[in-house]
């Protein structure tokens, strides 16, 4: 990467965590604070963007069956962004590395000589894992996690495949819950495979629903907020257990 110009400020890719504001890290709520502009996600909340009253706030998020901000356009704010301010915070909900686009972001921003830092945030799945008190690993049951959606490239919108892991753990899934069992039945998993859906982790309306596989193929029906699936043998819960 080159080194940064002088023109430009400098951008911060910060997760903002699952949802509720005391989850966002300590470096990254020190940085909102100091933003000159926060460009933000659909599904940043209220509170956690008053964590940077002094800053502009554009949002441009992304949220599924709603209008949302393309990510060139996203690309391209980000950089009129950097000529314009000193400190630019890209907040993105979770973590930035996991399903947030930071790789097109980064590229954008790197093909200007843009300096980029990044800092990590709470990925809703171990914030589901912990208001669940439901350890995605465990001795013996399960020893391997995969983190999938179904969201595709345009090109590869049919090329979908169930990643093969004892635990699996599907971001924004309520839409494709039907689809995903289907799949992972097709596969052989058991019907009676132990499926817990989380809606809105972390957050005052959280709503924790136990299910098994069988029943994950009938569909999740209408859910209000963004819906993470975990599905595998180690979400049985242990009040069950011999």
């Amino acid at each position: 990467m080159s080194p940064s110009s002088s023109r430009y400020g400098k951008v911060y890719l910060i997760g903002a965590g699952p949802g509720a504001t005391d989850l966002i890290t300590v470096r990254g709520a020190r940085l909102l604070a100091q933003a000159d502009v926060v460009l933000h996600d659909a599904l940043v909340t209220d509170d956690m963007l008053a964590l940077a009253p002094q800053a502009d706030k554009i949002p441009v998020g992304k949220r599924s069956g709603q209008r949302s901000t393309a990510q060139l356009a996203i690309n391209q704010l980000l950089i009129e962004c950097a000529e314009k301010y000193r400190k630019v915070v890209r907040l993105k909900g979770g973590d930035p590395m996991l399903f947030g686009r930071a790789d097109e972001e980064l590229r954008a921003l790197e093909a200007h000589g843009i300096d980029v830092e990044i800092v990590p945030g709470i990925t809703t799945a171990f914030a589901a894992a912990a208001a669940t008190q439901q350890p995605l690993t465990k001795r013996g049951v399960a020893r391997s996690i995969a983190f999938f959606t179904s969201a595709t490239a345009p090109q590869h919108a049919d090329e979908l495949a169930m990643p093969d892991s004892d635990t699996l753990i599907q971001y924004m899934g309520g839409r494709e819950a039907v689809v995903t069992a289907k799949k992972l039945i097709a596969q052989g998993r058991p019907l009676d495979l132990p499926v817990i859906i989380v809606e809105n982790c972390s957050l005052p309306d959280q709503m924790i629903t136990r299910m098994q596989l069988r029943d994950l193929e009938q569909g999740l029906g209408e859910r209000k907020g963004p819906v993470l699936v975990m599905i595998g043998a180690a979400m049985a819960a242990r009040d069950t257990e011999s």
